[in-house]
């Protein structure tokens, strides 16, 4: 299996095949990069340690504590726009998620960060792939 460690879908990693949903997932978590400034397989700091974890699943986290927008880039210094930032970092969860039949299109992705549509309803924990 070919690939990048943290922008590989879950399902490629049990099939070994790649299907459109799999690209959404990496769309995903490039978008997770981009709002949190952090790469794909991130060091995060938790009570004064530094840990190795995906990034999605650090997100995730933030996202069911209703901590959100902690997961985005520190250097941005809270200069953003709030409903773009949601916009993204929901828009990187939604295609990352670890069951590629709940992932939006491309094109639902791009729909919902131009607002031409709602934010995805997504669960507090992220799920585990079915």
């Amino acid at each position: 299996m070919l690939g990048t460690d943290g922008y590989i879908a879950p399902e490629c990693l049990d099939t070994y095949k790649a299907i459109k949903e799999s690209d959404v997932y990496s769309f995903g978590i490039v978008a997770l990069e981009i709002a949190s400034g952090k790469k794909a397989i991130a060091l995060i700091e938790r009570n004064g340690q530094r840990f190795k974890t995906k990034l999605v699943e650090w997100v995730w986290e933030l996202y069911g504590k209703e901590s959100l927008f902690d997961s985005a880039d520190p250097r941005l210094s809270g200069n953003y726009d709030m409903e773009q930032m949601e916009r993204l970092l929901l828009v990187g969860l939604a295609c990352a998620h670890p069951n590629y039949f709940d992932r939006p299109s491309i094109m639902q992705a791009v729909d919902i960060l131009s607002f031409k549509a709602a934010l995805p309803m997504l669960p507090p924990e992220m799920p585990v792939p079915a």
